[in-house]
């Protein structure tokens, strides 16, 4: 008979300053706190904060969004400045920070890095008749 493996027990790191990367595409946005080397501490989505369908990427659900992640990462981590990193080209972006702000956290600086292309794919051929 095989033992049962034992799981530890997540240690409670306490964060002062960390990121909030908020991904805010035209069906959803996403909003990740983590610590300044990336590890992930808490995260939210328009699902997570029941917003279904076409809801999920309304500007109120991004700020319903940002505000959960920021709760969670305040209460489990202590949370109190962050670095916006802000990614899409959704309606939520400008109320997803606002959210941040309501939720209790000081900004730091807010950074955009939507992958914009410099030149493109390449044209279709004309078609010939």
């Amino acid at each position: 008979m095989a033992t049962p493996v034992k799981k530890s027990k997540k240690t409670k790191r306490i964060v002062q300053t960390g990121q909030a990367h908020i991904f805010a595409s035209f069906n959803n946005t996403i909003v990740s706190v983590t610590d300044e080397e990336g590890n992930v501490l808490s995260w939210a989505s328009g699902w997570s904060a029941w917003f279904k369908g076409a809801r999920e990427s309304t500007p109120y659900a991004a700020q319903m969004v940002s505000e959960q992640a920021v709760e969670k990462a305040k209460q489990l981590h202590s949370l109190e400045t962050v670095d916006v990193y802000v990614k899409g080209i959704g309606v939520g972006r400008e109320q997803a920070i606002r959210g941040l702000i309501s939720g209790g956290v000081e900004l730091r600086s807010i950074f955009d890095i939507t992958p914009v292309p410099h030149n493109g794919c390449r044209k279709k051929k004309v078609r010939r008749m």
